[in-house]
């Protein structure tokens, strides 16, 4: 099967009305529940508001009117971003009834493009985890859709699954996905489908339920890479409303997916394929090879302090997780009751029934992390391994376009091998994700090919604000691995 129509083209088609967007989301919607009831992979399914919607746009197409890149394209959206009437949980049960009365600067955008939001995903309670196991009281674990007895990755876990399983159906779609340290790159990998995580601040945080304000990065997954790139490019720019977000130009990038044929200068930096699968490996290179066979040049590239970036990418999202996580305490948001008993002991007792086991891992370690007489040996330490990173990333980016590496060192695992795993030996799994996500650069997670059944992906790294390179290596690379 050669895939859905690329989201771009039949934009375009609906503008113009040569299709039915109703019938056409009504088809998705259907979809949409087999796969739910097969892979639990929504927490919310849209379905009167997404056809009132499509409805809507139809009649904007007959009358001329039809405007935006996503005309009538449908787009579901992880659980974490804030969508205006539709509840919003962030996969956790101390905010399970959670109905924002506003939608994100990223979902406002998509809409004004003319995209239909159809569902929100499930995923990881407030994105901790890799493989969207760690969900909260009363949800749902995703199944990948490739082999339902394997994970999806996480934290975004419900997006890679409904993309691959909607691109398996023939639906034309693409998923508004967020990371902090590979919740895009992991279940785009995971699943056989594309992640792109643009550059801290090119997607406004408006309206994201934070994990870790410095590392929470809201991006896009998609069947291919122009699917992505489409979704990326819509949802991308300064905001007013979030002073993190950049004040660069936001340009074009879908374009770039069709601009075929460039040669690179390409770095494979050596630490990223240390105890990596050789089946990964295999894949991974094979495809830089084919690269360097039509032009692009190779170099083995070195990032000495990158084997550190676990430790410090957990120290700094958990301690800034329980900073987030404090608001969550029975009195202003979600899961509340009256108290009958001392506030203390009330906010415990909420929070205890509210939050699942890795929450509570996580705010517990945070807390300990900025504890006076253990921010400095910690928290402060990992910030300047932070920066040692970002460094180490420059100087390397002054010599090559981009770098490529595993997007995970391993293949899709099953539930059984997973629940195997101590909490550090599933951490120590972020061994390629963390890197670029501590570091704040863009990245992108494509299919690099098939090992008994199972995919395996390349991850291209560039430049702060060097999106469109991004868009373009990775076009390439989806193209030699086809």
């Amino acid at each position: 099967m050669s895939g859905p129509e690329p989201a771009a083209s039949f934009a375009r088609r609906a503008a113009r009305g040569e299709v039915s967007i109703e019938e056409s989301v009504a088809k998705t919607l259907e979809e949409c529940e087999k796969t739910d009831s097969r892979l639990a992979c929504f927490n919310t399914i849209c379905g009167e508001p997404a056809l009132s919607r499509a409805r809507a746009l139809d009649g904007l197409a007959k009358e001329g009117k039809a405007a935006g890149r996503l005309f009538g394209v449908p787009v579901s959206v992880k659980d974490n971003i804030c969508t205006k009437g539709v509840r919003t949980t962030a996969g956790s049960a101390i905010i399970s009834d959670y109905v924002p009365p506003m939608s994100a600067t990223a979902v406002e955008r998509i809409e004004a493009e003319g995209g239909i939001v159809v569902g929100k995903t499930a995923m990881d309670e407030f994105g901790f985890g890799g493989f969207c196991v760690n969900v909260g009281k009363g949800f749902r674990v995703p199944r990948n859709p490739l082999d339902e007895k394997r994970v999806t990755g996480g934290s975004s876990g419900g997006c890679g699954a409904v993309t691959a399983a909607l691109a398996a159906a023939g639906i034309p779609h693409a998923s508004l996905a967020e990371s902090t340290g590979g919740s895009i790159t992991s279940p785009a990998c995971f699943c056989g489908v594309v992640g792109i995580t643009p550059t801290y601040g090119r997607v406004s945080r408006w309206g994201l339920i934070d994990f870790a304000s410095s590392l929470d990065k809201i991006g896009s997954i998609g069947a291919n890479v122009e699917d992505a790139a489409l979704l990326l490019e819509a949802a991308q720019g300064a905001d007013a409303r979030d002073m993190t977000s950049r004040p660069e130009p936001a340009g074009p990038l879908a374009d770039a997916a069709r601009g075929l044929g460039k040669r690179f200068r390409l770095g494979v930096p050596k630490e990223f394929f240390e105890g990596v699968d050789p089946r990964v490996s295999d894949l991974v290179w094979g495809a830089v090879k084919k690269l360097e066979a039509e032009g692009s040049e190779v170099g083995e590239v070195s990032l000495p302090t990158a084997k550190y970036a676990v430790p410090a990418y957990y120290l700094i999202a958990v301690s800034e997780a329980s900073t987030n996580l404090a608001r969550f305490n029975g009195t202003r948001f979600g899961l509340q009751r009256e108290p009958e008993q001392a506030f203390g002991e009330y906010f415990s007792e909420i929070r205890a029934e509210g939050f699942g086991d890795e929450a509570k891992r996580r705010v517990i370690l945070g807390t300990f992390a900025r504890m006076a007489g253990y921010r400095g040996k910690y928290y402060l330490r990992a910030m300047k391994v932070r920066t040692r990173i970002i460094a180490e990333f420059a100087r390397a980016f002054e010599k090559y376009d981009a770098l490529v590496a595993p997007s995970m060192p391993i293949l899709p695992p099953t539930f059984e091998e997973v629940s195997g795993l101590a909490p550090h030996e599933a951490y120590a799994l972020d061994l390629c994700t963390t890197p670029p996500n501590i570091a704040g650069i863009p990245h992108a997670s494509v299919p690099a090919g098939m090992a008994g059944g199972l995919p395996a992906g390349a991850q291209v790294m560039c430049a702060h604000l060097q999106e469109r390179r991004v868009v373009e290596v990775a076009s390439a690379l989806e193209a030699v691995s086809k």
